[in-house]
């Protein structure tokens, strides 16, 4: 009897795995392809070339808050107003505190709630002049490679929504569902001078409500996630939250010949280490990332379906798998990093103070409080004092199911410029200007239309940063489809081409 018990509870389990593989292995009705061929296609042409070299020429670096190189931002803002006369002519806009833009293209139908796109005009520094491959500011095409800071980070953007922007006004087309356009200018430096006035300028205009707002993000990944068989375009839909930490630890100086049992720096170093060594526990099973693995399986082989199919029962063997690597760790908890440690002040002198700064990227199952609650039972030591530097919350969660209208027609207009991508949700480990739009609209992605291969993620922030000549033509056509596929009222599975509109 015993025995019958177990093998109906062995099939039955059996059953439940394969049926979870099964169902969750049915891929969605593909978007139709833009083609060259299509009359909604929008080529690369010499001058669309030559818009977005001459932009990346601009050194509109940020250094740090009130450090950013002025006379390259409002040279850049002249070309970009003098490179795109009918959105400068058609659509309301203005330049906010000097360097940043704000652009309202007005739609047919008042009664759409307008959306945002979003980018920014800045880059970060360069480092390593002497490894380039090409001038970091020169944009010049090397073997089918446009190269230059903010190729993919994120002047590619910037250049992509007003070429597309540029191209709908041009062929006479009045949108019908409104929408603005807003580039910040110091993004790099946590975007307080730009998108922050950005969203209050908003806000002046009488703006309330969003319909969802799309931002730098995420890319479209081929080759670098391990059993993936093809290009995932991942949409984050969620952004982790932070704390900074200052953890000190005081005590009489005294001189180095009469140690005391434990120093400062002894207690401190205790604490870092328990820390480090007792990161937060997986929330794997809990949040996005749960539905973001399991929306890769029908791109998977056979094995790995089965244990993504069924995190039910293997999370505490993929838990341990995915902590292995750095990057698959930061995707299922919230990770901790030591950043600074401070002690000492001469050689043979007991430090009276020793204290260190402890940065927590906080994944969006979890709070401020219960990380800070967390590290306080962990390092169990009254001495050590813990204080708050600064924090955010993690993001709300942006809709992404099949009636959520901004997630649906970004994953609609990936299809059709990478047919063969599959869209999963996903959070954005690092942090975007997109928390100041956060009171318009709990449905912020955080996309960029970039695809990378192995190798090009050190390529952001770093050394020979570069598009290839056919992804900058993605980018444009990505955003006209997705500024044209956004007239819709509502969801529909798939958008027939444009021209049958």
């Amino acid at each position: 009897m015993i025995k019958r018990v177990i093998l109906a509870a062995l099939l039955l389990f059996m059953i439940i795995l394969v049926v979870r593989t099964v169902y969750l292995s049915r891929r969605s009705v593909p978007a139709k392809e833009c083609k060259a061929s299509d009359t909604d296609f929008i080529p690369l042409s010499q001058p669309r070339l030559q818009r977005f070299q001459q932009a990346l020429r601009f050194r509109s670096i940020s250094e740090e808050r009130g450090v950013f190189n002025a006379d390259q931002l409002q040279k850049l803002g002249d070309f970009l107003i003098a490179s795109f006369p009918l959105v400068h002519a058609q659509s309301e806009w203005e330049r906010v505190n000097n360097y940043s833009f704000l652009y309202h293209i007005k739609g047919s139908n008042p009664s759409l709630k307008p959306y945002l796109l979003m980018s920014h005009l800045d880059v970060v520094p360069v480092t390593n002049l002497d490894k380039w491959d090409a001038p970091p500011f020169s944009g010049d095409v090397h073997d089918n490679f446009i190269y230059g800071r903010g190729a993919i980070d994120v002047k590619q953007c910037v250049m992509g929504i007003l070429e597309a922007t540029e191209y709908v006004l041009a062929s006479g087309v009045r949108p019908v569902r409104s929408f603005y356009i807003a580039f910040g200018h110091d993004e790099e430096i946590h975007g307080h001078e730009g998108a922050n006035r950005l969203a209050q300028r908003l806000r002046e205009k009488g703006v309330t409500e969003l319909e969802f707002v799309s931002d730098e993000g995420l890319p479209v990944s081929e080759g670098i996630i391990a059993g993936i068989t093809g290009p995932v375009a991942s949409v984050g839909v969620s952004e982790k939250g932070f704390v900074m930490l200052k953890l000190s630890v005081d005590a009489p100086p005294g001189h180095s010949s009469m140690p005391p049992r434990e120093s400062t720096i002894g207690i401190l170093a205790r604490a870092v280490h328990k820390l480090e060594s007792n990161p937060h526990p997986s929330v794997l099973g809990q949040g996005i990332e749960t539905d973001m693995f399991q929306a890769l399986v029908p791109q998977m082989s056979i094995p790995h379906r089965v244990i993504l199919s069924n995190i039910w029962i293997f999370e505490p063997v993929l838990s341990w798998f995915l902590s292995l690597n750095p990057t698959t760790a930061a995707m299922i908890r919230t990770v901790t990093s030591v950043t600074i440690f401070k002690a000492g002040v001469k050689n043979n002198v007991i430090p009276p103070h020793a204290e260190a700064i402890v940065n927590h990227r906080i994944h969006p199952s979890q709070t401020v409080k219960e990380v800070i609650e967390y590290d306080r039972a962990l390092i169990a030591d009254d001495r050590v004092k813990i204080e708050v530097d600064s924090m955010m919350e993690a993001h709300p969660a942006a809709g992404y199911g099949e009636e959520d209208f901004g997630y649906q027609v970004l994953k609609t207009t990936v299809g059709q410029i990478w047919p063969k991508a599959i869209v999963v949700p996903g959070i954005m480990i690092g942090n975007t200007d997109t928390k100041y739009y956060l009171p318009f609209t709990h449905n912020v992605y955080r996309f960029s239309p970039t695809h990378m291969f192995p190798g090009d993620p050190e390529r952001f922030h770093g050394i020979n940063e570069r598009i290839s000549v056919k992804n900058y033509e993605q980018v444009i056509n990505f955003y006209y489809h997705l500024i044209r596929n956004s007239d819709q009222a509502g969801v529909s599975p798939t958008h027939p081409p444009h021209h049958e509109f």
